[in-house]
This record gives structure tokens, C-alpha cells and sequence, in this order.
């Protein structure tokens, strides 16, 4: 029996959704039957689908959601996560995710009030436990406005283990369309200068972490993973995005910068075993 708090979704997993990351990023595509999803895909899967009716000003819903926002008015901000996989996800048979929120904590910031809110995801396949996650979520008060960065700065290409991501308003919106997230930051430049003082449209925090992981794969990262991530600072579409990875005994290090060399997300990559 289900936790009263607990938000359960079922469907079969179909390997267009996957397809359509590979052709948006350019990478590599598995057998999605035999070999399961990549790393961090199982983000295009199960996703909830609010009415219209549910949404904020933001895009993001306020109502009938897990999680819901703590009040009005408040920024929702991805600030990292753990990512624990227990087999292979594979596509062509039904899954199943169970949603909750697993802890919220007030506390007061620079900016004002700030409210952490930690959400556990457990997806299983054929009767067992397959992707286990917990997501650390941020809400906090509208933010004054952001200066523009990069203006000046010299660029620092890629560099050996780096891989550069075009990052154009078309890519935001296709990702946006992809893990179905309607949040106006990511596609609709006038909202994100205006309303929340962004100096572009944002790029995604699960974007920047698919990023990593797909950096981490490339150097012959595989089978059962642990993958920590945080968000450290906000990158904007003009900013460019280079992820890169480095193997090493303990696992692989990960991170994503702006193309002027500033760090805007890190991660490791662990065996699970």
C-alpha cells in the first residue's frame, strides 16, 4: 500500500523519447531494449503532465504537484542531486515511479526566506528497483536582477576530455518540450529579463547534469552508477556550455563550465558496486 503522500505513475517505456535526446545532443544512442537507458534518461520518463489550469505566471505548477511550492511567489531552483541505478531501464516494458517528498527545511538567506525541499523518486522494472533518486529543490524569493556575464571575458576553448554543447534558444525549448517542463526561464527570453531579471534565457540544471553524465560515458562510464551532482551557479544561454570528465581510481569527476572557464555544475560518477 502506497504512503498517503506518495505519487505513483505507470506506463510502458517507448524508445522515441530517447532517440529524439540522442539527435538533440548528438550522442550515442543504445540498444534501448537490450542495454537499457543511459545515465540520467530515465528524465524523459514518467513525467506528470499538469492541466493548464495547475500552472503559475512561471510556468511551473502550483497545484495538485509533488513538490508544491511553499507559497506564492516563490523561485523554484534545481540545486543538485543523487542518482543511485540498479540495472539496466529498458524500454519496451512498463515501469513504474513512486514520488514523495522526503524532507523540507526553512531557512532565512541574504535574499530572504529560503525553503530546501529534498524529493525521492524510486522507478522499478520487472518487480525490482531500478533507479533510485533523490532531487534537492530550492524555493526562494524573486531575486534582484542579474548582470550580464562574459561581456570582455576571453574565451577558453575545450580543452582535452571537453565536449562543447551549442547552447541556442532552439535547444532549450526541444529539452524543455522533451522532459515536458514549462517553465518560462528556459524559452521565453522577454519573461526571463523582465520578470526575473535574468540577463538571458537559463539553461537547465538537469540539461547541465545530462551534460556531465554524458561526459563521464564517453570515458567508458557504465553499468550500475552513483551519480552526485550539484548546480553552483546559473549559466545563460549566451554563456556557451563545456562539459568534461576525468577518470580517476575513485570514480570519475565531472563538471560543466561557461565557455569564458567559469564552473557552473560539478559531479562524480562511482560504481554502484
Amino acid at each position: 500500500m502506497l504512503a498517503p503522500d506518495t505519487v505513483e505513475r505507470t506506463e510502458v517505456l517507448l524508445p522515441g523519447p530517447a532517440q529524439a535526446l540522442g539527435a538533440l545532443l548528438d550522442v550515442p544512442v543504445p540498444d534501448l531494449d537490450r542495454e537499457g537507458l543511459p545515465l540520467l534518461w530515465h528524465w524523459l520518463y514518467l513525467l506528470e503532465r499538469p492541466a493548464q489550469a495547475d500552472l503559475g505566471p512561471d510556468g511551473h505548477p502550483v497545484r495538485n504537484c509533488v513538490p508544491a511550492p511553499p507559497g506564492p511567489g516563490r523561485r523554484r531552483m534545481w540545486a543538485g542531486g543523487r542518482v543511485r541505478t540498479e540495472g539496466a531501464l529498458r524500454c519496451g516494458e512498463p515501469a513504474t515511479r513512486r514520488t514523495r517528498v522526503l524532507s523540507v527545511q526553512d531557512k532565512q538567506g541574504r535574499s530572504g526566506p529560503l525553503t530546501f525541499v529534498v524529493v525521492g523518486h524510486r522507478i522499478e522494472q520487472g518487480g525490482r528497483l531500478v533507479v533510485e533518486e533523490q532531487q534537492d529543490i530550492v524555493y526562494r524569493p524573486v531575486a534582484a536582477a542579474a548582470l550580464p556575464a562574459g561581456a570582455g571575458e576571453e574565451v577558453v576553448p575545450p580543452g582535452p576530455g571537453e565536449w562543447a554543447i551549442e547552447v541556442t534558444p532552439t535547444l532549450l525549448f526541444r529539452f524543455s518540450a522533451l522532459t515536458y517542463n514549462a517553465h518560462r526561464i528556459h524559452y521565453d527570453r522577454g519573461y526571463a529579463r523582465e520578470v526575473e531579471g535574468y540577463p538571458g534565457l537559463l539553461t537547465h540544471g538537469p540539461l547541465q547534469a545530462i551534460a556531465m553524465a554524458e561526459a563521464a560515458r564517453a570515458t567508458g562510464c557504465g553499468g550500475d552508477q552513483v551519480f552526485e551532482y550539484r548546480l553552483v551557479a546559473p549559466l545563460f544561454d549566451h554563456q556557451g556550455l563545456v562539459a568534461g570528465a576525468v577518470a580517476g581510481p575513485a570514480g570519475t569527476t565531472t563538471a560543466v563550465r561557461d565557455r569564458y572557464g567559469r564552473r557552473t555544475a560539478t559531479g562524480t560518477v562511482r560504481s554502484a558496486r
